[in-house]
């Protein structure tokens, strides 16, 4: 995704960003890239170097850090390949529209339209996907926690709440179990962990 320049939506900015908020946004990132293709060698060998702490978090980077070291790009695509490839095809179907309403290009996916809109983000050339794949919308949450998308105060959340929040631990349970998964049921692991934390955050935060 990108943001329209022209839209007049102000300049986004990583300046006042927080350690943390910079964690939650690679975190992000790092599950939008693995969702949106499969890893290359160069990242499987970054990934296999991950080490972690004793918190719930911190096992699962491990556990993704292990799961690389024993798999390697041919691997890696197959799974992904069998996983999510084609509109329909895959073993998981990684939409919003269809965890929420059983079809895809349902009305959340209308509905994330509109907020992306006035958000001024619109889709990167090249892209077919749709906006409501999980791979984006961890993208979307990636730039409004880092700055490079603005909004509001406070509008990760926002954006979290109405459209990840309802399925996307859903999917990540999913995807953790998938019968096709072994490098990518760690990925649904650390996406699981991950989301229960913003989860919790943000309730707190109430």
């Amino acid at each position: 995704m990108e943001q329209k320049q022209e839209s007049g939506v102000r300049a986004s900015s990583e300046q006042g960003v927080d350690e943390i908020d910079r964690a939650r946004a690679r975190e992000y990132a790092l599950l939008a890239i693995l969702l949106s293709r499969s890893p290359n060698t160069e990242m499987i060998g970054r990934l296999a170097s991950l080490t972690g702490d004793g918190t719930p978090l911190g096992a699962a980077h491990v556990a993704l850090g292990d799961a690389a070291a024993r798999t390697d790009e041919t691997r890696a695509g197959r799974e992904f390949f069998s996983l999510f490839t084609g509109l329909g095809a895959g073993e998981l179907q990684p939409y919003a529209s269809h965890y929420l309403t059983g079809s895809l290009y349902g009305r959340p996916l209308a509905l994330l339209r509109d907020t992306l809109q006035r958000l001024g983000v619109e889709r990167a050339a090249g892209h077919s996907e749709p906006e409501d794949h999980v791979a984006v919308l961890c993208e979307v949450m990636a730039g409004l926690i880092g700055g490079q998308i603005s909004g509001s105060n406070g509008i990760d959340r926002a954006f979290f709440d109405e459209h990840l929040a309802p399925w996307i631990g859903r999917f990540f349970a999913d995807l953790e179990q998938a019968k096709s998964a072994d490098f990518y049921s760690r990925v649904g692991s650390l996406g699981r962990v991950f989301v229960a934390i913003e989860t919790e955050a943000f309730a707190l935060s109430a």
